[in-house]
């Protein structure tokens, strides 16, 4: 009788996920522009991927971009939220202030990145110049362009990972570190013999996490820079919606959302056998 009771919830995601989901993997295998008929090509949407430079650019620019986030913001996450733990006075203040940038809108954030500080004529970097210090707008250089957009989304993301990461740090049992402290435990050594280890599994799922959101990058990248400069950020994202709204090719774009859904699949299934396994211990 309780089983009834998922039953709405079941609908809801059959109707609003499942069926789109099916209706990508029918198109993967159909060449449609999205006014006539669909006409089944079977393979030919990933082979012509598979053969298409930009597509293999826009993976590489995905691993790059999912490498970066698996770092450097985790890190800033870690450490900021393991100095608040320590601190503890203003810990409330800095919870703020680190997560304010995930609840402005992504278009303001991007424009305001793009014009008051990324311009070479209003922003900073125009200030700098202007005092003999010049440096290149990130966003106008191909090899500079993907992590000039990925910085603007570290800025905003970062400080999400930290209060996760806090939030689970203060669910470490105080004894512990109370403990360490009376040992005469380093900053070092408290984190990684007491707090790295009580947060693990958080710490697991927000890579995964990472990993599935990094190849579902779009905002940023599209508001900033349309993939460019020549396609030099583009995005396997970005790419898709190129195929489907620029080249009114909606089966390849399918296809390249398909690319995109087995890594978010991969990334599912191995934090599942890792917390089966957990469990099992």
């Amino acid at each position: 009788m309780h089983r009834l009771y998922i039953v709405p919830t079941l609908l809801i995601n059959g109707i609003i996920v499942l069926v789109p989901a099916l209706l990508t993997v029918v198109l993967a295998f159909y060449s449609w522009d999205g006014l006539s008929t669909p006409t089944y090509v079977g393979l030919e949407n990933f082979r012509t991927l598979a053969g298409d430079r930009v597509f293999w650019s826009a993976l590489v620019n995905n691993i790059i971009w999912t490498l970066i986030f698996l770092t450097v913001p985790i890190f800033m996450g870690l450490l900021a939220a393991s100095m608040m733990l320590i601190a503890r006075r203003g810990s409330n203040f800095f919870q703020v202030v680190y997560f304010l940038p995930v609840v402005i809108a992504t278009v303001i954030t991007a424009r305001i990145w793009q014009g008051m500080i990324y311009s070479p004529v209003t922003g900073v970097f125009g200030i700098l110049k202007k005092y003999g210090m010049p440096i290149p707008n990130p966003l106008t250089q191909p090899h500079l362009s993907l992590f000039g957009v990925a910085t603007v989304d570290l800025w905003h993301w970062w400080g999400f990972l930290c209060v996760i990461f806090f939030a689970a740090l203060r669910q470490v049992p105080q004894e512990q570190i109370e403990a360490a402290r009376i040992e005469g435990a380093t900053y070092f050594q408290m984190m990684r013999y007491v707090l790295l280890p009580g947060i693990k599994p958080t710490i697991m799922l927000m890579m995964i996490m990472t990993v599935i959101w990094s190849f579902l990058a779009f905002d940023f990248v599209y508001i900033m820079t349309q993939g460019g400069p020549a396609l030099s950020s583009e995005l396997l994202s970005t790419l898709a919606y190129r195929k489907a709204f620029y080249d009114l090719n909606v089966g390849q774009a399918a296809a390249a959302a398909l690319v995109i859904s087995v890594f978010g699949l991969v990334c599912t299934f191995f934090y599942i056998r890792i917390q089966t396994r957990e469990g099992d211990e």
